[in-house]
């Protein structure tokens, strides 16, 4: 096998190696796996084994944003994007704004660049690594949350305005002056970014369903998988021709993929493909520190990281307290966008190349920048592990006034189940007070004309104020086993006097209220299960009534098996729900009986007769 090979094979076992032991190492000291990744990075770099050279691994690794994008725009909808128009140009906006005039002030007072070499630097570490800040939010599940879906605009923003920014650097460069006064180069760019766009939404509205259906119906796996990656490479080359961002052009294709009846398998596909490459991106990104820089500017390099790191936190912060974003997600989001972005690596070269950076001023920035991203990481890490403990909990509501609240049933709990308990009570016109202890749902209620008490159940005081010990039935239908068993035995213990109708969450679960003393417990998915059952065996044809009486038969048999179980232990009753025994067809007698042929056959058959008679 030729050498090439060898170190091809090498470099890719390096790299997987890496990334088992990365997530492993990381996970056992609590961090995410990007910390994990970026030591790993520099690890197997140029201090390490130096396996490969890390600006191809780094040009191969961006694939790993660019699908990123492209699933962040597959939970989106083109609706909900309209939606966030806010975020996306407001705070977008204003954190690009206020963290580039910050840096460029520091950069032309404090360490004397120019002007121009000060609005470049300014501009490149104000931009945030998406890959970075979506993945520290996503492993928390923030996305959907309100500072989750602040910071992806702040990033998608930064993606949209990458085009100017990389326009503007030739015009900051000396004589670039002379290109304001020739605009035709602008208007063909525009041109070119506006012709990839449409075709891209074209393509994704009139052409991409039709491929993937004639795909389903070949039943080639494979052909769905290969069509994924070809959809989400086609539109980032596309625009990456356009002069735009790569990673815009998949998320836009996502986007209008979002309502595509195939977004789940083009999910399942792309995503085994995105986690291996944002690794390997990761890795890159530590690949590609200067170690000779860093170790001769350490201290420079050091207050460097620390005063990005403050200032990028400092505007993000109050950009998102600007929003009544609360302080402790706001901060989480500034650690989270305080790392520099992929794009800083194309801007300072492109400085460089421009005349408007000087070689030194570039290695320490793009050392400056490296570092930036392995610090966010740590420091998101650190303070999702920490903040915790030193973030008083938010001041619980107090309780509701309770002096208008009668009935003969109360309801704890207004969730799924206790909403639809609740509308079979009231279409009776049951007199019915209920409570419930999320602040959102009772608003949501109430824009529907429903009165919901604010109450924590768990609470004696709460019960009593709510008018428990005059009830004749109280509802338990809260979504938490533990605070239902909690509520039993309050109202046990303290109040006795109504009938306890909880639900159940399982099998287990049941058996632990009937010891409790509850008078019914139903678990949550039962009923429905054998109604669909029912309908189930209806459409193979059994008729309504003998589907009824077999469903009737399955509740006995549940019912009774509850009752060993309650007796003998949780796999006591297994035999309830064995499939009825088949009666076998009696044999058919045989015209005459058999002749023996030799003296065993002689002995066999006549100890037969005597069995048999």
């Amino acid at each position: 096998m030729p050498v090439d090979e060898h170190a091809l094979f090498a470099g890719a076992l390096a790299f997987m190696c890496a990334a088992v032991i990365a997530v492993l190492v990381a996970k056992r000291i609590g961090f995410s796996p990007i910390v994990g990744y970026l030591l790993v990075g520099i690890a197997i770099g140029p201090i390490g084994f130096n396996v490969a050279d890390p600006s191809v691994v780094h040009t191969v690794a961006e694939l790993g944003v660019v699908m990123l994008l492209f699933l962040v725009g597959l939970e989106l909808k083109p609706s909900h994007l309209l939606s966030m128009g806010h975020y996306i140009f407001g705070l977008g906006t204003a954190q690009l704004v206020l963290t580039s005039l910050a840096f460029a002030l520091l950069a032309y007072f404090g360490l004397g660049f120019g002007v121009a070499a000060a609005v470049v630097s300014g501009l490149a570490l104000s931009v945030s690594g998406t890959a970075i800040a979506l993945q520290l939010v996503g492993e928390r599940g923030d996305l959907a949350s309100p500072y989750g879906q602040r910071t992806f605009s702040i990033l998608l923003f930064q993606d949209i305005a990458v085009v100017p920014l990389l326009a503007l650097v030739p015009l900051l460069a000396p004589g670039g002056e002379s290109e304001i006064h020739d605009p035709k180069g602008t208007l063909i760019q525009a041109g070119m970014a506006v012709g990839a766009i449409a075709v891209i939404v074209v393509a994704g509205r009139y052409l991409l369903n039709p491929l993937f259906r004639v795909l389903a119906r070949s039943g080639a796996r494979e052909a769905m998988t290969a069509a994924a990656l070809m959809v989400v490479l086609g539109a980032a080359g596309l625009m990456e021709i356009a002069g735009m961002s790569a990673a815009m052009g998949a998320f836009l294709a996502g986007l209008l993929l979002s309502e595509s009846t195939f977004r789940h398998e083009l999910e399942a596909n792309v995503d085994a493909f995105r986690g291996l490459l944002l690794a390997i991106f990761f890795m890159s990104i530590g690949m590609t520190l200067n170690i000779d820089v860093i170790l001769h500017h350490i201290p420079r390099l050091v207050v460097g990281a620390l005063a990005v790191a403050v200032i990028k936190s400092v505007v993000v912060y109050l950009v998102f307290r600007a929003d009544n974003i609360a302080p402790g997600d706001s901060l989480r989001a500034s650690v989270a966008l305080m790392a520099a972005g992929e794009f800083a690596f194309v801007l300072f070269p492109l400085g460089l190349a421009n005349g408007i950076l000087r070689t030194e001023q570039t290695d320490l920035l793009i050392a400056l920048a490296a570092l930036t991203m392995v610090l966010g990481p740590l420091l998101f890490a650190g303070v999702s592990r920490y903040l915790p403990r030193f973030t008083p909990p938010a001041p619980e509501p107090p309780a509701d006034d309770f002096t208008d609240a009668d009935g003969s049933v109360l309801v704890i709990g207004f969730g799924r189940f206790g909403q639809i308990v609740s509308q079979c009570l009231l279409a009776q016109d049951v007199s019915v007070t209920i409570i419930d202890k999320d602040v959102e749902m009772i608003q949501s209620a109430g824009r529907f004309g429903v009165h919901i008490y604010y109450g924590d159940g768990t609470r004696l005081d709460v019960l009593r104020a709510a008018g428990a010990e005059t009830m004749e039935v109280i509802c338990i239908c809260v979504d938490n086993k533990e605070d239902a068993n909690r509520i039993v035995e309050i109202v046990r213990t303290s109040i006795q006097g109504p009938r306890l109708f909880v639900r159940s969450f399982d099998r287990v679960h049941s058996m632990e209220l009937v010891r409790l003393g509850v008078d019914f417990e139903l678990r949550e998915t039962l009923e429905s299960a054998l109604s669909f059952g029912a309908r189930t065996l209806e459409a193979l044809g059994v008729s309504e009534s003998a589907a009824e009486a077999r469903i009737a038969d399955v509740r006995e048999r549940d019912r009774a098996r509850l009752e060993r179980q309650m007796q003998d232990g949780l796999f006591a009753g297994g035999d309830a729900f064995s499939r009825p025994k088949v009666e076998p067809e009696p044999l058919t007698e045989p015209e005459r009986r058999a002749r023996p042929l030799n003296p065993e056959a002689q002995d066999i058959l006549t100890h037969e007769t005597e069995f048999s008679g």
